[in-house]
């Protein structure tokens, strides 16, 4: 059994919930942002500004960006140990 070193929970069911809910935040926020440039027409530097001085899209943004890191950093956990573990054992076999 491989245990969980760096892993962000203590089980694979907390890993497969955090992994949901930060997808869902990212793909909300990216509707959020496609949505703002279907609408906003002729985007310029000051409508950005504006954008992105508001509290909520700062706090917005930041939770994207923490819901991406805890995303990769799980799917990249994940795949490490369940495949890279296979090929370093497939490999030592020959």
């Amino acid at each position: 059994m491989v245990t969980q070193v760096i892993g962000l929970s203590r089980n694979g069911v907390s890993d497969w919930l955090i992994q949901r809910i930060s997808a869902y935040i990212l793909a909300l926020y990216t509707v959020v942002l496609v949505g703002y440039l279907a609408f906003a027409g002729d985007i310029a530097y000051a409508d950005w500004k504006a954008l992105f001085d508001t509290t909520w899209m700062q706090v917005f943004t930041m939770l994207a960006l923490l819901s991406l890191c805890a995303h990769a950093w799980i799917g990249m956990w994940t795949v490490g140990t369940d495949y890279m573990r296979e090929l370093q054992m497939g490999q030592s076999a020959d």
